[in-house]
């Protein structure tokens, strides 16, 4: 095969660094424990009547999983109600956050990403890769973009052979 002839893979030589953002997924159960049903009537909470659920309710279902505690009704719940909650909670669960499932994905993502070396980006050309086979949310592409952003020389998002152009240093920025 004559030098001309020879295909090169300019994506597999090239300088770009991928983020890939599945990397940092934290695998386990999730789980939305919702209170709405424990409300009278569907518009209050009973405090007598919510300590006995908290006392009845089997806590160990929840051994080694993350849980976002919410309430899906519009009704007003005492912040307490949530403390006991998570004192329940507590001796079985990985992880216990107030909000809806994104916003405990996004957390524990937001937890993975504090432990990254960032600098390893410096004046690097970057592509945060887009496809993955975990739901990553939108809050930690911005999270990634505001790490990436001030380190490195370029900042791609997609794939390597195919990227859409976001960001790229000046030279006065060098």
């Amino acid at each position: 095969m004559e030098a001309q002839d020879q295909i090169v893979n300019k994506v597999a030589n090239s300088s770009l660094i991928t983020f890939n953002l599945e990397e940092y997924y934290v695998p386990g159960d999730r789980i939305l424990l919702d209170i709405k049903d424990q409300l009278y009537q569907g518009l209050i909470l009973k405090e007598k009547d919510f300590r006995d659920f908290i006392k009845a309710h089997d806590w160990s279902q929840y051994q080694d999983k993350f849980i976002a505690i919410t309430c899906s009704a519009d009704a007003i719940v005492p912040t307490w109600a949530y403390m006991l909650l998570t004192i329940a909670l507590q001796p079985f669960a990985k992880k216990i956050v107030f909000g809806s499932l994104q916003e405990l994905e996004t957390l524990l993502y937001h937890e993975e990403l504090a432990k990254v070396d960032w600098s390893k980006f410096k004046n690097a050309k970057v592509v945060v890769k887009g496809c993955s086979k975990v739901d990553v949310p939108i809050a930690v592409y911005v999270e990634a973009t505001n790490r990436l952003k001030p380190l490195a020389a370029g900042l791609m998002f997609g794939e390597p052979c195919s990227t859409v152009p976001l960001f790229k240093k000046s030279k006065a920025e060098s």
